[in-house]
């Protein structure tokens, strides 16, 4: 295979899971902001730290991997089922069209016309519930997720590499906020919303989660003193 096809591949998949990447490096981040937070306040020792972090960055992003995973999987099977339900779907599908603005008689005249073409009742059934989009496969969103997950994941803990801790939880902090706007327009382009909300939002969610981690360290550490 040509690295040019492989290439074009891989941009398609990427295009096809932005709002995966995304999510999942949101995920990532904030999660292991908390944990890495929580840990660093109650100690000095980087390697504590580090173990905390890199333990909960895998655990964290197996477990979004396999999330995604049957998400897409059971959505896909949603669709499967509605393309193939052609009497039950035929039989209900004058009511959900009127449920979705039609009048009586214009729904009724639609059902009458394709209660015969089990394949026109099915993709009816999949536009009324919203899921007309093209179908995503489950291993390729499952495996954007874990990448997605586990690097952004990898940010806020790099610090406590090579700094010792005190040092490492102000680079920590600064380089995660930088992540969390990043990923912040990154949430406003794909949703379409307004950017400075959505960035505002994203680093809010993130301060609340160091926040929580530190306290819930700290209560901790302090009723249960050797």
């Amino acid at each position: 295979m040509k690295v040019g096809s492989i290439w074009q591949k891989l941009r398609h998949s990427f295009g096809n899971s932005a709002g995966t990447i995304v999510f999942g490096m949101e995920d990532g981040t904030v999660s292991i902001f908390g944990l890495i937070f929580g840990v660093a306040a109650t100690t000095t020792n980087p390697k504590t730290v580090l173990i905390a972090g890199a333990s909960g960055a895998v655990a964290a992003a197996v477990s979004m991997m396999a999330g995604a995973y049957l998400d897409v999987e059971t959505t896909r099977d949603k669709k499967d089922a509605a393309r193939t339900s052609s009497h039950a779907g035929a039989a209900s599908l004058a009511d959900r069209l009127a449920k979705a603005g039609l009048t009586s008689k214009q729904s009724d005249a639609l059902a009458v016309a394709v209660r015969n073409d089990p394949e026109a009742v099915g993709g009816l059934l999949v536009a009324l519930d919203g899921t007309a989009e093209p179908s995503l496969n489950p291993s390729e969103q499952a495996l954007w997720m874990l990448l997605a997950d586990f690097l952004a994941a990898a940010v806020p803990i790099m610090p406590f590499v090579f700094l010792p801790v005190l040092y490492a939880r102000f680079v920590s902090g600064a380089v995660t906020i930088a992540l969390l706007v990043a990923l912040g327009v990154g949430r406003a382009q794909i949703a379409k919303r307004n950017a400075v909300r959505t960035v505002i939002e994203t680093v809010s969610i993130g301060i609340a989660a160091a926040l929580a981690g530190v306290a819930i360290s700290v209560m901790i550490d302090r009723l249960f003193v050797p």
